[in-house]
């Protein structure tokens, strides 16, 4: 089954390329209430499904162990750009377990995003692993670690016992089961499993109403949310998608990207959970699925749905900074 065509690129006023995705809008009950494509094919999620990797992090007490705060949690979900504030912020996370970047298994790379990878190049610095877009995250399982007792070392190996916290977390919020032939690793060295598009949904649904959750794991649910909403600068960077949509959304809103065209996202006040895989795998089509697919879903005249409707529509500009052409979401999501 060919998946629709959901974005649109222009050069001038002419279709140059498409984009093709799958997008599944489910409740905490797993009413799909819009789908596009084959919803049940089963995706790598990547990094769209921190918030669901971060629960045991909170549910251990770890977080509130270590006196962590939004922003820290916020890291813990987080694929940044690796500006100097992520950095920092993962350093201290660990030094208050009384770890260093020695136990970090994640591995180091540039700043994902130009501008602070530039900047520290400029310092005559090299990047360490507080560098990696997933640096946060590995802060939550080494302090969710150093808080339980468990050595961290292997932490990021799929029989490690955070990890198998992390993959039952995964399985209970989103009902389908992982299976190690569908078990990949990730660009972090963490393992990575392939759920159905339609579960994920679902999955983030039942995050954002507490359905079919217990008391506990919701209440970690919503402080993630909370964290997440309120601080998405350290969730993703200046200028990213994830931040420009949740400083939007005042709230409202809950959006992840992943690797390779996956974005995650809730809208609680409708209680509803957003799925979506722009097939290859590019994030510029997957951030138009995204802010489009949240738009639609909001009422007309609502200020939010107007400024996501905006962001689903970026310019395209050469280097001199000409408008050269756009992208736009195609009638099988305006429609």
């Amino acid at each position: 089954m060919e998946s629709p065509v959901l974005v649109e690129v222009l050069r001038g006023d002419v279709v140059e390329s498409v984009h093709r995705g799958v997008i599944a809008v489910v409740d905490a009950e797993g009413d799909c209430v819009f789908e596009r494509g084959d919803t049940k094919r089963a995706i790598f999620p990547r990094s769209a499904v921190k918030a669901i990797q971060a629960l045991p992090f909170m549910e251990s007490g770890a977080a509130d162990a270590f006196g962590f705060g939004r922003k820290e949690i916020a890291l813990a979900c987080a694929s940044h750009s690796g500006e100097p504030e992520h950095a920092e912020l993962a350093r201290t996370m660990v030094a208050k377990a009384g770890l260093d970047e020695s136990a970090y298994e994640c591995g180091a790379h540039w700043p994902m995003e130009q501008k602070p990878a530039l900047a520290l190049a400029a310092t005559g610095a090299r990047p360490n692993q507080f560098h990696n877009n997933c640096s946060g995250k590995h802060a939550g399982f080494l302090c969710t670690c150093a808080h339980k007792g468990i050595s961290t070392k292997g932490y990021v190996t799929a029989g490690h016992e955070i990890q198998r916290m992390a993959a039952t977390a995964l399985e209970e919020v989103t009902g389908a089961r992982l299976q190690a032939d569908q078990c990949g690793i990730d660009g972090c060295s963490i393992p990575t499993y392939a759920v159905p598009i339609r579960n994920l949904a679902q999955g983030f649904a039942r995050l954002a109403t507490g359905s079919g959750l217990s008391e506990k794991r919701f209440e970690a649910a919503r402080r993630i949310f909370d964290a997440c909403t309120s601080e998405p600068f350290y969730v993703a960077g200046t200028d990213r998608a994830d931040t420009k949509m949740m400083q939007a959304g005042k709230g409202r809103i809950f959006t992840k990207t992943g690797a390779e065209g996956v974005f995650c996202a809730a809208i609680p006040e409708l209680g509803l959970g957003i799925a979506l895989k722009c097939d290859d795998g590019a994030t510029r089509g997957a951030e138009v699925m995204i802010a489009q697919t949240l738009a639609r879903l909001l009422p007309e005249g609502d200020d939010l749905r107007a400024e996501l409707e905006v962001q689903a529509r970026p310019e395209l500009k050469n280097w001199r900074g000409i408008k050269v052409g756009a992208l736009r979401p195609s009638s099988a999501l305006t429609q």
